[in-house]
């Protein structure tokens, strides 16, 4: 009688992995209160539908996040969709006339959201090494 043993691959995550999962959990976290920051009458600043799309986005980032960290690799790309689609609707700010501190933010968040899916896609290192 033969037998057949299938082993399944590991769907763990890596160091980097997990690095860019909780840098997109703190993005989603930031961008949880934003629709409790509108400006006030005559300020300016984002229209109320990009805060409430950014607090739904933040929300979706750290469920996704979370369930990403558990090994789901659809959530992988949800969370890191969230996050680029959070950081598009701030791209405005660096055409509009805003104070400079609102641009260097936009500009930071540009950059994690650039580290964190470069770290969330990151490979693992394969256990075997070549010895040239």
């Amino acid at each position: 009688m033969t037998s057949t043993t299938l082993t399944s691959s590991s769907t763990g995550i890596g160091g980097k992995q997990k690095a860019g999962l909780v840098i997109c959990l703190l993005f989603g976290l930031a961008n949880l209160p934003s629709v409790l920051t509108a400006p006030a009458d005559g300020e300016t600043g984002p229209p109320m539908a990009i805060l409430v799309v950014d607090t739904l986005l933040g929300a979706i980032a750290i469920v996704a996040a979370i369930l990403a960290w558990r090994g789901n690799r659809v959530a992988l790309r949800v969370a890191a969709g969230a996050i680029i689609l959070i950081t598009i609707t701030g791209l405005p700010a660096f055409f509009v006339d805003v104070p400079m501190g609102v641009k260097a933010l936009v500009g930071l968040s540009v950059l994690l959201t650039v580290l964190a899916v470069v770290l969330m896609f990151s490979a693992p290192r394969s256990s075997s090494s070549i010895d040239d």
